[in-house]
């Protein structure tokens, strides 16, 4: 740039010597030539220096050419950044905006649990309650079933000692199709004949026969007087049976011909198959049950 500067000063001086010549004199001329040397003088630039100064101002351009293109790098950089910044900037937006969304969600979350540890407290109310009204429920239906089980049981023992009396008092209608001169007798009023015979818990164990009944089989002209020991109950069971088997034996070993007998209104399986097996008559409502089988059981006994 000083150069160029240089270049047109010089121009300028040329021209105005040519107007000198073409207009004045030679004094003109003179007086002009040492303007011009005067001219020269304030601008002389000596060509070492303006190299020198050309060099610096060729780095000083490049300098700034550098310059120039990084700060366009850094103009670039600064948009990229600043489109990062913004980007991210969104994204806080947004993770704030969950954020709060997330919050709101929990606090909605935080009151249902609230709402449902109220319910299921309540419902464990509930339920202890009826772990409670059960247990009572429970307990009464357990006393309810034991007052059943001995109201049963007491009526049964009503109905066995019904059975009894009934057995008793019409012995000849329940026992005359079977036997001859039928006679009902209880087993004291044969004290004197069974003691000397059994142990005392022998006897006390006869005694507690319901029955004793007496005759001469019908139908069989020949037979001998029979007994029989009669278990009596409204429902029949192998118990039953048992017991007419041992206390009929007490009287065998006393002398008598004696039959076991089951009397009443049904009988259990067991029952059944036990006086089958051992030879019992069983009288069901009257219905004569087992009694040839019984009946030729003591005959053969007897012979």
């Amino acid at each position: 740039m000083i150069y160029e500067f240089a270049a047109m000063e010089h121009e300028t001086v040329l021209r105005e010597l040519r107007q000198v010549f073409d207009e004045t004199t030679t004094e003109v001329l003179g007086r002009v030539l040492g303007r011009m040397t005067a001219r020269m003088q304030e601008i002389q630039v000596t060509r070492d220096e303006f190299r020198e100064l050309r060099a610096t101002v060729t780095v000083l351009v490049e300098a700034q050419t550098r310059t120039e293109a990084r700060v366009h790098e850094l103009a670039e950089a600064q948009l990229r950044t600043e489109a990062r910044v913004t980007s991210l900037e969104d994204v806080v937006r947004q993770l704030v905006e969950a954020q709060a969304r997330t919050e709101a969600r929990v606090h909605e979350l935080a009151e249902a649990q609230l709402r449902t540890e109220a319910r299921v407290t309540s419902l464990e109310d509930a339920v202890r309650q009826l772990v409670e009204a059960q247990t009572r429920t429970e307990a009464e239906v357990r006393r309810l079933a034991e007052a059943q089980m001995h109201t049963a049981q007491d009526v049964a023992g009503l109905k066995g000692h019904l059975l009894e009396l009934r057995y008793q008092q019409r012995a000849g209608a329940y026992f005359g199709p079977l036997l001859r001169r039928v006679q009902a007798l209880l087993p004291v009023e044969l004290e004197d004949e069974l003691e000397p015979h059994l142990s005392p818990e022998e006897f006390r164990d006869l005694l507690e026969l319901d029955l004793l009944v007496k005759g001469r089989p019908r139908y069989r002209e020949e037979a001998p007087e029979v007994w029989l020991a009669v278990e009596t109950s409204a429902v029949i069971d192998r118990h039953d049976v048992e017991r007419a088997i041992q206390r009929a034996g007490y009287l065998r070993r006393a002398g008598y011909r004696a039959i076991p007998t089951v009397t009443g209104e049904r009988a259990t399986k067991g029952a059944d198959q036990e006086a089958e097996t051992h030879k019992v008559l069983m009288l069901l409502n009257g219905q004569a049950i087992f009694w040839e089988e019984a009946l030729g059981e003591v005959l053969s006994w007897t012979q």
